[in-house]
């Protein structure tokens, strides 16, 4: 690796920047204008997750969240001077107990009750709930148009996902499919929604599966990329790799897809981001980090990369966000 910070073969990146400095930070999206991140982070004596804001270079790291309970998913609204987030804050003080990976044989996801979506101004005033119904309801994010946000939710009995104005007005539901529908965003005009799934359709798996969801949890060894149009029709599945592809996002021509999976390690541990066609074809690998790469997301132009790395960092684990700019010449 040399002083850019890049690994062989990543000829798609260049001028790699790191924005934080330790600890677990990740999910760092865009302001409107792209003048500023929000993220969530946890760092120190911190035991989940909190949700920040910060200048594109890294700096001014503001917290925008209460501080209590566990947060995740931030997005600028379209003001640009709110942000939307998870949090269980108003039931749960503290951090709840991580699952006890041995209990389920392997990896799983808590699936918080508690979760609900607010809305806070950039000095953490003003919160308000977005959200108010019995169960999780996260990962929400918010079409360019400015007018309606997707997130998951299990207020029917499953996680799929739904859509409301910005105000938490006029819900929708779109998917109906049993099985994982969440880590939704939409196209850069709005039209289409791009999203992680696994859809179940075997009887044994979905008695396994309805079982840990009603546990709050849930494993996603397998999950496979789709896109549909903005009010959930027209659903297709983009890829098919029997891996844990997810964290998809829309490149500005809506032609191509960027990803993380795991889908080159055979030990399912190693994760890298990938392009792939709407279509899916034109698979491109563009990450060779022996660790992770996640959650990557386009500056409206084109130009740059915003994703969430373990490399170089300063101790084994941690995640840390970079910018790069980005060279791609395929149609």
């Amino acid at each position: 690796m040399g002083q850019d910070m890049r690994f062989d073969g990543e000829d798609h990146l260049a001028n790699l920047k790191m924005l934080t400095k330790g600890g677990q930070n990740a999910e760092a999206y865009l302001s409107p204008n792209e003048e500023h991140l929000v993220f969530q982070a946890s760092t120190g004596d911190m035991e989940c997750d909190q949700i920040y804001t910060m200048k594109l270079d890294g700096s001014d790291v503001r917290q925008v969240s209460t501080g209590k309970g566990v947060t995740t998913c931030g997005y600028f609204m379209p003001s640009g001077k709110e942000v939307v987030y998870a949090s269980t804050h108003l039931t749960m003080a503290s951090c709840p107990p991580k699952p006890d990976f041995r209990k389920y044989g392997g990896y799983v996801w808590p699936i918080h009750d508690e979760y609900e979506i607010f809305a806070t101004d950039l000095e953490g005033n003003n919160t308000r709930n977005l959200t108010n119904s019995p169960g999780y309801d996260a990962e929400a994010t918010i079409s360019p148009k400015g007018d309606r946000i997707v997130f998951t939710s299990t207020r029917d009995g499953d996680l799929d996902l739904y859509t409301m104005k910005i105000d938490g007005s006029d819900v929708r539901r779109l998917t109906k499919t049993l099985g994982y529908d969440g880590g939704a965003f939409f196209s850069q005009d709005g039209s289409k929604i791009v999203f992680r799934a696994h859809h179940i359709t075997d009887p044994k798996e979905a008695d396994a599966y309805k079982k840990l969801l009603a546990e709050g949890v849930v494993k996603p060894s397998v999950m496979e990329i789709y896109v549909m149009n903005a009010d959930g029709s027209g659903l297709k599945k983009v890829t098919n790799y029997g891996a844990a592809s997810f964290a998809p996002f829309f490149h500005p021509s809506g032609r191509w897809i960027i990803f993380s999976s795991n889908l080159h390690d055979p030990r399912g541990r190693n994760f890298d981001l990938y392009m792939v066609r709407v279509d899916g074809s034109g698979l491109t690998r563009i990450t060779y980090n022996p660790s992770f790469d996640g959650f990557p997301m386009f500056t409206a132009d084109g130009k740059k990369l915003i994703f969430a790395s373990n490399r170089a960092n300063a101790a084994r684990g941690e995640t840390n966000v970079f910018t790069a700019d980005w060279i791609w010449d395929k149609n």
